[in-house]
């Protein structure tokens, strides 16, 4: 399979831990499309949200895309997810568990069609933080001084 990542969410990974992930296919206008080819995105401030028995992508900026002139998209649109009915349900019961929420992880396309990555995470705390980057930093000091001997 040919698959190009677009955009990833760095920021997810460092404020959720990751119980789940599913990829899922987004509703694109013409012109949202060959904005994603190009790279032009940002999934910085985005998050998934349940409304109505569908997924929501929101706050996800995709730019314009210059030659589309004046038909052109507003960057910072809704974006609905397609997924099975069943996987919806299931998700949006998780989603009422305590501290469970759905964390847009990448873009990517596959075979000519533009994915989004969800991940099902729970919200780290500060010290939870803390103790991911202790740990980090203790082990590129042991790869240093493997290296050095």
């Amino acid at each position: 399979m040919n698959i190009k990542v677009v955009a990833t969410n760095r920021k997810a990974y460092h404020d959720y831990t990751i119980l789940e992930t599913l990829e899922a296919g987004l509703a694109l206008s013409g012109s949202e499309i060959k904005s994603v080819r190009e790279s032009q995105v940002s999934l910085g401030e985005a998050y998934v949200k349940a409304e109505n028995g569908e997924l929501w992508l929101t706050g996800a900026h995709i730019a314009r895309y210059d030659p589309a002139s004046y038909m052109s998209h507003d960057p910072t649109r809704r974006r609905r997810l397609l997924l099975h009915h069943k996987e919806i349900n299931r998700l949006r019961g998780k989603i009422k568990e305590k501290g469970l929420t759905l964390v847009p992880l990448k873009i990517y396309i596959k075979e000519r069609l533009a994915k989004l990555e969800i991940g099902l995470g729970r919200g780290k705390k500060l010290y939870d933080k803390r103790e991911v980057t202790l740990r980090r930093d203790t082990e590129r000091e042991i790869e240093r001084t493997l290296k050095r001997k």
